[in-house]
């Protein structure tokens, strides 16, 4: 081992946990007192403030200027008395991470002396400098400026000593320039729809809220190996490395014991979110090593998806403080599974009915039956572009690689649901829709152990978006996204869907046939016009791929290319029609994707090179050198060392077919250069620069197995991997 790669593994060794407290109360004693949550409102608030709010919160009615400065003051109050000496406006960018800008609260007086201030103006809106954030060319840098404004849905809370109000990003000219305000265009959308048609089965439903609960897959790995390694630093990934003999083959890290140092981390993260009042319910080691999942209970989308991008930089905060570095790339490593973010999406009424649960009459399940199927026919529709609300250079690795969902979106339902759809298909009239009652296993001659319900939807972890039982699980998003990009596409998709049933339904009833004749019927022709989306198999077999051509399923894999399914007329008549995205925002956040894929491979191709060839062809040399001179003095004696010969040569032809596949990625990437079409760059990066990064990591991963492990510098995957 080389003394660089002895420090760093002997510095990790070194770490012991840290001590984590346990705080003395319960977890329901401190959840939420770093938000400005409901009971901090009625203790800060007067009623009449209070109730003002809370009607803008749950009915969206506008905010006046008067309440704003009052709820604004009470903001200000409870924020000091917690510690807090900043505000910002926190928002989340179309860099896919979050943004703030911290202003104090403190202001002059007038008379040589400062006072905390914090107005309804300021609360509601602000202008930070928007110049230097990603547009997609839907801003001049005369037009420069970006507004925030306050999304009260989303309550204020506390980091540090810094209040952080959840607020839209919009441009000067109005688009929107974040992720959150299409979000929530995509929310009224789809609860607008579902509510008229929840109204054929229950008039007193006045609202649909959306669902998501997200599950987090992260990697974790010791601070000063991570430090050790260029790729990982400055890719969030390895270029190179050869793997390591043991990794995940025993499957013994999945649900196995939590490290001790793992579980502090885990136990300080937990605390952390608590008091920010993300729900964290569930902690496990996940199937590669060094790898772990966490889970809230799931809330209405908008939130939880706050509580999401809030939660990936608390983790990296926390994980600093127990000397990990966590790794939210889709693929760090090679050869193991890599991470990814199920989104778990349903719809639920004001009334307290989830509309993605089988009921236990005819009636409650022609309900459930007509929002499963409208998401179905939704996903079936649009499934290219929902394939591009995931796709990205780092999801690009894991799509299809063996672990994680294919790159063919299709559904998977379950035996019974599957069966109950085939009946409404092939039925002659309306028929009650009924499911048998739940399967009960009984555990034979063990009388200790208690009955078993059976799943009737199963699992399929090789479908991309699965049907779990009482909603639908999107397993395709990857562990770094945002996850609002997927439910924008979802919620849209199944508004329209929602829409467009509506109004068959209506058309029938207007010709004079009873509505539940009329859902009957149209449900019948969605299931027919989606069928090609069902699919209950191995979906990573080439039959599968060959299947889905043949049902007209996009199985497009390049990531650029699946990107255009943003720009295809469906797609900006979809979210133009619905009020999402404006054409002009569409076009602007395609063209950013495509640049952050082109500025992403270019980043990965300039570290691969300068690695290649500033670490190991130097290495190998000197190797080489090593045993050139042992060659040398056995021929001095009349002996002879034919393998060292043969491994010089090797080392020859490897460190030679590495500078020259070097040379050759660099030319590359330089004519994808003048490239001034952003689309067409990308598409070159991916077919022209990218395909050369197998190819020499292979030949770096062959010479790891050869070169003297003394003067190997870089720390190898199992150290990386299997550090306590």
């Amino acid at each position: 081992m080389s003394l660089l790669r002895f420090k760093m593994f002997e510095k990790a060794l070194d770490h012991k946990p840290v001590e984590v407290k346990a705080p003395a109360q319960n977890p329901s004693d401190y959840f939420g007192v770093m938000v400005f949550g409901r009971t901090q409102m009625r203790k800060y608030l007067n009623k009449q403030i209070y109730e003002s709010l809370l009607d803008t919160i749950e009915n969206n009615t506008p905010l006046s200027a008067d309440i704003a400065d009052a709820v604004a003051a009470g903001m200000r109050q409870w924020a000091l008395e917690n510690g807090a000496d900043h505000y910002c406006h926190w928002f989340q960018p179309l860099t896919g991470g979050t943004a703030e800008k911290h202003d104090s609260f403190s202001e002059p007086d007038g008379t040589g002396g400062m006072l905390e201030e914090f107005s309804g103006k300021v609360l509601v809106q602000q202008e930070p400098d928007a110049s230097s954030f990603p547009s997609g060319g839907i801003r001049n840098t005369f037009e420069a400026r970006g507004y925030s404004a306050w999304d009260p849905t989303s309550p204020a809370f506390i980091v540090d000593t810094t209040l952080c109000i959840p607020t839209v990003f919009i441009s000067y000219t109005g688009e929107a320039l974040d992720y959150k305000t299409p979000l929530l265009r995509s929310i009224t959308a789809v609860s607008n729809a579902a509510t008229e048609v929840c109204r054929y089965f229950d008039r007193s439903v006045e609202r649909v809220k959306v669902f998501l609960g997200w599950e987090q897959e992260y990697f974790l790995v010791d601070d000063a190996l991570w430090s050790a390694r260029p790729d990982l630093v400055q890719t969030g990934r390895t270029l190179m490395g050869h793997e390591s003999a043991k990794n995940q083959q025993l499957d013994d890290h999945y649900f196995g014991a939590i490290p001790q140092r793992v579980l502090a981390f885990m136990r300080d993260l937990e605390y952390e979110c608590l008091k920010l009042g993300i729900p964290l319910k569930t902690r496990h080691n996940e199937v590669a090593p060094n790898q772990f999942e966490l889970a809230p209970i799931y809330e209405e989308a908008n939130l939880a998806n706050d509580h999401n991008q809030l939660l990936m930089t608390v983790m990296g905060k926390v994980a600093t403080r127990h000397h990990f570095r966590v790794l939210l790339h889709e693929k760090p490593f090679k050869g193991i599974n890599g991470s990814g973010k199920h989104n778990n999406w349903s719809l639920g009424t004001d009334t307290g009915v989830n509309l993605l649960k089988p009921g236990r009459t005819a009636f409650e399940n022609l309900q459930f039956m007509t929002f499963l199927v409208n998401v179905i026919y939704a996903v079936h529709r649009h499934n290219g572009l929902l394939k591009a609300s995931v796709m990205s250079a780092s999801n690009e690795h894991r799509l299809g690689a063996g672990e994680a969902p294919p790159t063919i979106i299709s559904t998977f339902l379950g035996t019974q649901i599957s069966e109950v759809l085939d009946k409404i298909e092939s039925a002659n009239g309306n028929e009650d829709i009924r499911f048998d009652s739940k399967n009960v296993f009984r555990m034979g001659g063990l009388t200790q152990i208690p009955s078993l319900l059976l799943d009737n939807t199963d699992r399929n972890r090789t479908s991309p978006f699965a049907f779990t039982g009482n909603r639908f699980e999107f397993r395709a998003v990857g562990s770094s996204d945002n996850c609002a990009d997927a439910m924008i596409v979802l919620n849209t998709a199944v508004a329209e869907a929602l829409i467009d049933f509506r109004k068959r339904v209506d058309a029938r009833i207007a010709n004079g046939e009873k509505k539940d004749k009329a859902i009957f019927e149209i449900l019948r022709e969605l299931i027919r016009e989606c069928k090609a989306i069902r699919f209950d198999g191995n979906g990573y077999s080439d039959e599968w791929r060959k299947e889905a051509e043949r049902r007209g399923l996009d199985c497009e894999t390049s990531a650029p290319l699946v990107l255009d399914r943003y720009l295809d007329k469906e797609s900006v008549e979809l979210f133009s029609k619905l009020n999402v995205y404006t054409a002009k925002e569409l076009e602007a956040r395609t063209e950013i994707k495509w640049e952050q894929y082109v500025k992403k491979i270019q980043i990965e191709a300039r570290v691969l090179g300068e690695l290649a060839m500033n670490h190991i062809v130097p290495i190998a040399s000197r190797y080489e050198d090593i045993l050139l001179d042992k060659v040398w003095k056995m021929s001095q004696l009349g002996m002879q060392s034919k393998s060292d010969t043969e491994l010089i040569k090797l080392i020859q032809r490897r460190t030679a077919l590495i500078q020259k596949l070097v040379n050759d990625m660099i030319e590359a990437r330089k004519v994808a250069n003048v490239i001034e079409n952003t689309r067409t760059k990308a598409i070159a990066y991916h077919d022209t620069v990218a395909i050369y990064f197998d190819k020499i990591r292979t030949e770096i991963d062959k010479l790891e197995e050869v070169v003297d492990d003394q003067i190997w510098t870089l720390p190898k995957y199992r150290e990386i991997l299997f550090v306590k």
